[in-house]
C-alpha cells in the first residue's frame, strides 16, 4: 500500500499552527496583549505608563543605594548594593571608549568597610572624570565613596554621618582585635583626608564627637556643613553635577577646532589664528623656499 502525499500546504498541521509558505512569508502582527502587559509592568514598577526614551550618551550613571553588601549576604528585606555588581561595571567603564565620564549618585546608609573601600579605590583610580552626588544620605563608608570622585556635590538637605567603625557579631576581646579596628579606621581616615580638603585630625575629631548623635559618637553633617568641613566640594543637585562633569569631560577631550576663514592679507602676514590655515601656509612657504633654492 502506497503512502499518502499531501501537496496542499494550507492544511494546518496537527499542532494547530497554520503552515507558512517560505516563498511568501507573512509579517508577524504586533501582539496587543504583550504590549498591554509591558505597559502594566511599567506602571507597576515605575509608576508611569510610558518609559522615557533611551538616549545615547557618553556619560554613565552609577547608583549606590541602600546598604553596601560585602562578603556576608544581607537579609532580602534590606535594599542593598552588591560590590560584586559594581566592580565589573567600573572595569567595563574604564575599557569602554564611548564612555567619557561617570556620575555616581549616593543614597546609602553605609555597609561593609572593605567593600566600600574597594569601590572608593576603583573610583579614585579611574582615568575618566568622576563626579559624585549625595542625595538623601551618604553615611559611614559612603563618605569615602563620595570623596573618591574628582568633584563631589551634596544636596542642601542631604546628610552625612561620620562615626567610628563598628563590628557586628561575635568579637574576641583581645588587644589584637582593637589593633585591627584601629588600623581599619586609619585606612578610612587617610583615604578621606587624601581625597578631600579635610585634615586627618579634624576628621578624627568629627568621628569621636560626643553629643551630636544619640546613643553613639560621631557627627552629622548636613548639606552646607559638609562643604564647610571640606568633605564635599559644593552644594548642588543633578543639574550642577551634570554641568561639572561635562566641563571635566571637555577638558580631557577638547573638541576639534572650529572651521575659520582667513583673509589673503592675514595669510601673507602670518597672523591667521586658524591652525589649519597656518599649516597650509607653512607648507606653501617651504615649497617656495625649496624652489628659490634650486634657482
Amino acid at each position: 500500500m502506497g503512502k499518502l502525499i499531501v501537496k496542499d500546504q494550507n492544511i494546518p498541521n496537527p499542532g494547530g499552527v497554520p503552515r507558512i509558505n517560505p516563498k511568501n512569508p507573512k509579517k508577524a502582527k504586533p501582539n496587543k496583549a504583550a504590549t498591554i502587559k509591558n505597559q502594566l509592568q511599567s506602571l507597576k514598577q515605575l509608576g508611569q505608563n510610558n518609559l522615557p526614551p533611551k538616549v545615547e550618551s557618553d556619560i554613565h550613571t552609577l547608583t549606590i543605594v541602600g546598604q553596601i553588601e560585602g562578603h556576608a549576604v544581607l537579609s532580602p528585606k534590606n535594599k542593598t548594593t552588591k560590590y560584586e555588581h559594581l566592580i565589573p561595571q567600573l572595569v567595563a567603564i574604564e575599557q569602554n571608549e564611548k564612555i567619557k565620564g561617570l556620575l555616581v549618585i549616593l543614597n546609602t546608609v553605609g555597609g561593609d568597610i572593605e567593600a566600600g573601600l574597594a569601590i572608593s579605590e576603583m573610583l579614585s583610580s579611574l582615568s575618566k572624570p568622576v563626579v559624585s552626588l549625595v542625595l538623601g544620605g551618604g553615611h559611614s563608608i559612603g563618605v569615602p565613596i563620595a570623596t573618591a570622585a574628582d568633584y563631589s556635590f551634596i544636596a542642601e538637605t542631604a546628610t552625612m554621618i561620620v562615626h567610628p567603625i563598628r563590628l557586628t557579631g561575635m568579637v574576641i576581646g583581645v588587644p589584637q582585635t582593637y589593633d585591627y579596628l584601629d588600623k581599619m579606621q586609619e585606612r578610612i581616615i587617610r583615604f578621606v583626608s587624601n581625597s578631600s580638603k579635610i585634615s586627618e585630625d579634624r576628621f578624627k575629631k568629627l568621628m569621636f564627637e560626643t553629643g551630636e548623635l544619640v546613643r553613639d559618637v560621631g557627627t552629622v553633617l548636613v548639606g552646607e556643613q559638609a562643604v564647610k568641613e571640606g568633605v564635599i566640594n559644593e552644594v548642588g543637585g543633578l543639574g550642577h553635577a551634570m554641568k561639572k562633569l561635562r566641563s571635566l569631560i571637555d577638558v580631557d577631550n577638547p573638541k576639534a577646532e572650529k572651521d575659520c576663514e582667513c583673509t589673503a592679507q592675514e595669510l601673507e602676514e602670518g597672523s591667521c589664528d586658524c591652525s589649519s590655515e597656518n599649516e597650509v601656509l607653512k607648507a606653501r612657504q617651504s615649497v617656495i623656499e625649496a624652489l628659490e633654492g634650486d634657482d
